[in-house]
């Protein structure tokens, strides 16, 4: 419709402007009196003329159209790459397909076309800063300077722009914000562990900081640096420290283990012991445990060191009196118990030793303190036996004075405390009664304990079953003799009527034993008597002989053990008397 407005507008110029010019040409000519063939030729050169100007005409018209489709063609390939880099399908309210004239077309898609520029304007920002943060934070990690201007110069890939790149890069954004993060911690968590441990040594935290990196320093105002190198720095400093502090704690131990040998060793006050409280309480701790501020520092070791240094030179001149202490301590619990002493050498030997340096002195101490144990252990185990041995040296003490009452003459006089030897006689009767049940008690216990301990029972050096034997086939012997004697003397009826005598209350009886009665019995000492008596009288009076007295009672005993015969009654007014209190003490049975 255009173009044929056109062919009409331009024929319509023909019939006027043209047509009347060539008609205004015609005239002319006719007037000039032109030929025929110039007219023609002037009239093809108008032609000629007039071609070429439509030629050109039509030629920048297409040049137009052409650029036109061009710059929709450009348009529309920029639009579906940003389209492409952004990850989008399409720009809502813009039509899948472009209609109407190619300047209508244009004019359509250069909105969308600005939007998809400022969308992807907005974009490639966002990626300019997740990408910057993620080369800023690599170079942190990588130990970097963080004002390189290399980092600032972050290039964006344009061809790649949509979300889910943007998202990849965010997601490894926090993964390593993440990681310094964590290096941050663990720098932290080094830092202040160097702290503890340079507190605990005494050592100045800083300048072992700061030696480190200097960024690592509170006051140095920069962001610290995380790096592998730094990390592996910190971690050796740390283990560097941690090795001291073990170092530092082992030496203490030593000196805090010898400290308490040597206090132990010379029974050091405690008021002199506390000044090394803090050494002394590391003992029982770990390394991981010790955390007090100043508690490993070489001072204390130092102080510690001198200590012990000091008391070591005391401790040779405190040996002496700390052997004799605990060798009477193991006479003491020896003689008590009625136990062998443990053989030691020589006592001149020992202390030249000791003057001399030669022997062990914590050695010898543990030696004693090990026998000092044993000693106390075997004590306790024959504690019960011994009571029971106490009270058949009691029970034998009374049986011996019955036998010596019933031999006075005079028991029956009328004398000052008559009374008293009736009841005492009485009660000694009941007790004497009770002995073959107790010494065969005694007997069971002994063997029962010999073969518990696989050792014979030993009672100032003599075992206890011997003498237990020796005391019974004594007393069967006795026994033997009274009726052998009885059966000479007096008739059967008249011996049944003495022994109802004796047994029934007589009127009047005499405490103390004549001389004559005291000498003869003392004819018919036994040496397990004397053994029995010497033991009562150390009961009697609470007093504990020395190891060498008790040996040479043993080796008395032994060279007579042979001769059985009546006890002797050798002993004085005086322990009779003691004995007859304590046994006077006892007025119930003997249990077993």
């Amino acid at each position: 419709m255009g173009s044929f407005q056109i062919g009409m507008r331009s024929s319509a110029l023909l019939e006027t402007s043209c047509g009347y010019l060539l008609q205004e040409l015609q005239m002319i000519w006719d007037e000039v009196g032109k030929d025929q063939f110039e007219r023609e030729k002037v009239l093809h050169d108008l032609e000629q003329e007039c071609l070429e100007v439509y030629r050109r005409k039509v030629d920048n018209a297409n040049i137009s159209r052409a650029r036109l489709h061009q710059e929709l063609a450009e348009s529309e390939a920029e639009f579906t790459h940003l389209l492409l880099s952004l990850g989008e399908r399409s720009l809502p309210g813009r039509p899948e397909k472009m209609s109407g004239t190619l300047k209508e077309q244009l004019d359509a898609i250069t909105p969308a076309l600005r939007e998809m520029r400022l969308r992807k304007e907005q974009r490639m920002n966002q990626f300019r800063s997740v990408q910057g943060q993620i080369q800023k934070i690599s170079a942190e990690i990588a130990g970097q300077s963080v004002y390189d201007d290399s980092i600032t110069n972050v290039i964006v890939n344009e061809n790649d722009l949509s979300l889910k790149k943007l998202e990849e890069y965010q997601i490894e954004l926090q993964r390593l914000c993440d990681e310094k993060n964590d290096r941050l911690q663990l720098v932290d968590t080094y830092i202040d562990t160097i702290h503890d441990l340079s507190s605990t040594l005494g050592m100045e935290s800083s300048m072992i900081i700061t030696k480190v990196h200097p960024t690592l320093n509170e006051l140095c105002g920069i962001s610290k640096n995380i790096s592998d190198s730094i990390l592996a720095k910190l971690n050796s400093t740390v283990e560097s420290l941690k090795a001291e502090k073990q170092t530092q704690l082992e030496k203490l131990h030593q000196l805090g283990k010898a400290l308490t040998n040597l206090w132990n060793l010379m029974d050091t006050p405690y008021k002199d012991r506390h000044s090394f409280s803090n050494v002394t309480a590391l003992l029982s701790l770990t390394s991981a445990e010790v955390s007090d501020h100043g508690s490993l520092t070489l001072n204390i070791i130092q102080q510690a060191e001198a200590e012990v240094k000091r008391l070591d030179q005391l401790k040779a001149s405190k040996m002496k009196e700390l052997f004799f202490k605990k060798q009477s301590e193991l006479d003491q619990i020896c003689n008590k118990s009625h136990m062998e002493i443990p053989s030691q050498p020589g006592m001149e030997n020992i202390i030249n030793l000791i003057n001399s340096g030669e022997i062990d002195h914590a050695d010898l101490l543990m030696s004693l303190d090990e026998q000092i144990s044993a000693a106390k252990e075997e004590a306790t185990s024959r504690k019960a036996i011994m009571e029971k041995v106490e009270r058949w040296m009691l029970a034998h003490d009374e049986e011996r004075w019955l036998e010596e009452y019933s031999m006075d003459d005079n028991r029956y006089s009328v004398r000052r405390g008559a009374h008293k030897n009736l009841r005492r006689a009485e009660r000694a009767r009941i007790i004497v009664n009770k002995i073959p049940v107790l010494v065969a008690l005694l007997v069971a216990k002994t063997k029962s304990w010999e073969e518990e301990r696989n050792k014979i029972f030993l009672y100032d050096g003599v075992p206890l079953l011997e003498m237990l034997e020796e005391y019974n086939m004594s007393r069967q012997e006795r026994e033997e003799e009274k009726q052998r004697q009885r059966e000479k003397k007096v008739p059967s009826h008249a011996v049944a009527g003495q022994e109802n005598g004796v047994g029934s209350r007589p009127d009047t009886s005499s405490r103390r034993l004549s001389n004559r009665s005291l000498n003869g019995s003392l004819i018919n000492a036994t040496p397990l008597n004397r053994r029995l008596s010497l033991c009562i009288q150390q009961l009697g009076t609470n007093s504990i002989n020395s190891a060498n007295q008790g040996i040479s009672y043993i080796k008395e005993g032994r060279k007579m053990q042979g001769q059985r015969i009546f006890p002797r009654p050798d002993l004085t007014s005086h322990l009779r008397d003691e004995a007859a209190s304590v046994v006077s003490t006892f007025s119930g049975p003997l249990s077993p």
